[in-house]
């Protein structure tokens, strides 16, 4: 072993189990140096929302913990990433860093300066996907904009190799100066939003790990149908635990082939897929997250609305399923996937208001904020990006929750000014009787808002100016 230590930089990978880069720098043969880079400057205005860097807090505590359980020590620093990593370089005498890789554009650019400085001692490598996003390739050579033939081009592949196992012991590099978490506040102090995240979620690799075992032995077998089931607990909630690392794409995809074949199974890895698909979309599309992928939406006449933006973020919007889901995102950091498509719609469609606003709301206030993942989901819903739902596909906020939350249960939980309106009425509570509304004391307009927008006139609208934007074409 060679003096020179190995510098492991930790990403959006914070964990030890199935870390190319820790295994590659553990093989290197030197000391490794397990460092983490807090950078609000080159993201530009992707810089971690609030809800993230609450979640980055604790699963940095976590691989702190982990790592000291091996004897090393999580150096901290804060600043331009580039500049960090060869200050770091510079004064421990590293031989190697090692690092994962990311579709996010401006982490690419990240890599490429880092190799750049320092002088070809970078080694990148895949951690955060299941496949390297350029090993997809269509039949032509190009990139995928369908998710059907992607996902089986995934297949094809043969799945990706089985997972590494965490190390049993690290001989680790003494640590350079390093700066206190708690010093980086990442927390919320006053006010202390973050209640209902602390009461929803346990960060960390640990965690990650129990929820998917709990989820693949219990709760996988009802899964195709509890998934859109926003009332009951029939998703894996392990999406804030994917984006930030602490558990892998690649072991989960093992995980669950694990699991008895069939129709929830497949669905599960159809959604591991998906995230896959926006991955591939945002590394070969780094614009994604702000021009739409079909040209023709820009000319989409958008509505400047800063009322109804503001009635939508705060889940006043007088539509109850639309509010119900906004208020969980508050309080939890986390909304349920079926809920997401229901309110981006309304937002963009009944709204008219940019699908950018949307996506930079769910991207501070996200628990789950990826950047890939939020983009492309977006610009489906929108209908302008790859494997886009049809611009006539506008969800009826009403017929949806009659149909996934039948009894009311998830509307109650989160706007609880309802709780009394019965199934019949608590779905669309302007249709309800003025005797009804009195009787479970609901005065629209005073204790729970009225529809900001006549749900039929919103629709028509919609559909009139996708129709000149198309007719334009």
């Amino acid at each position: 072993m060679t003096d020179a230590p190995a510098i492991l930089w930790f990403r959006n990978d914070l964990r030890l189990a199935d870390h190319a880069a820790l295994q590659a720098a553990v093989a290197s043969g030197r000391p490794v140096l397990p460092v983490f880079i807090l950078d609000d400057h080159s993201p530009g205005p992707w810089a971690m929302g609030g809800a993230s860097r609450w979640w980055l807090h604790h699963s940095l505590t976590s691989l702190q913990q982990s790592l000291a359980d091996l004897g090393a020590t999580l150096t901290l620093r804060r600043g331009d990433s580039v500049a960090v990593i060869g200050a770091i370089a510079a004064q421990t005498g590293a031989a190697e860093v090692f690092t994962g890789g990311s579709a996010d554009p401006w982490a690419r650019r990240v890599d490429q300066a880092a190799a750049d400085a320092l002088g070809g001692r970078l080694r990148r490598l895949r951690t955060t996907t299941l496949f390297h996003p350029d090993s997809v390739r269509s039949k032509s050579g190009g990139a995928y904009s369908v998710y059907t033939p992607f996902a089986n081009a995934c297949r094809a592949l043969g799945g990706p190799k089985p997972p590494a196992a965490a190390p049993h012991r690290l001989v680790a590099a003494p640590p350079p100066d390093s700066e206190r978490l708690a010093d980086w506040g990442l927390l919320p102090t006053s006010p202390d939003w973050a209640c209902g995240l602390r009461a929803t979620w346990t960060p960390g690799e640990a965690a990650a790990m129990r929820r998917a075992e709990a989820f693949l032995t219990d709760g996988l077998a009802g899964y195709a149908d509890a998934r859109d089931r926003p009332a009951d607990d029939g998703t894996s909630m392990l999406s804030p635990h994917l984006h930030f690392g602490e558990i892998s794409a690649v072991q989960l995809w093992h995980m669950a082939h694990q699991q008895p074949n069939g129709p929830a199974r497949e669905v599960f890895i159809r959604e591991l897929l998906w995230r896959e698909f926006c991955a591939h979309l945002l590394w070969h599309n780094p614009g994604l997250p702000e021009t739409p992928l079909k040209p023709e939406f820009a000319r989409m006449p958008w509505r400047d609305d800063t009322a109804a933006l503001t009635a939508w973020q705060k889940g006043r919007t007088g539509v109850p399923i639309v509010d119900a889901g906004m208020r969980q995102l508050w309080q939890t950091g986390w909304m349920h996937n079926r809920v997401r498509m229901i309110v981006a719609s309304f937002l963009i469609k009944h709204l008219m208001i940019p699908w950018q606003a949307g996506e930079a709301w769910f991207w501070d206030t996200l628990v789950d904020a990826d950047l890939a993942s939020n983009a492309g989901n977006w610009q489906w819903v929108a209908g302008c990006g790859a494997d886009a739902a049809p611009y006539f596909r506008i969800f009826n906020p009403v017929l949806q929750s009659r149909k996934f939350d039948a009894a009311g249960d998830y509307l109650r939980r989160f706007v609880p000014e309802l709780a009394e309106l019965d199934a019949r009425h608590v779905h669309a509570p302007w249709e309800a009787s003025p005797q009804a509304l009195a009787a479970a004391g609901v005065v629209l307009g005073e204790t729970y808002p009225a529809p900001i927008v006549d749900l039929a006139d919103g629709r028509t609208r919609a559909l009139e100016a996708y129709a000149r934007i198309r007719s334009a074409e």
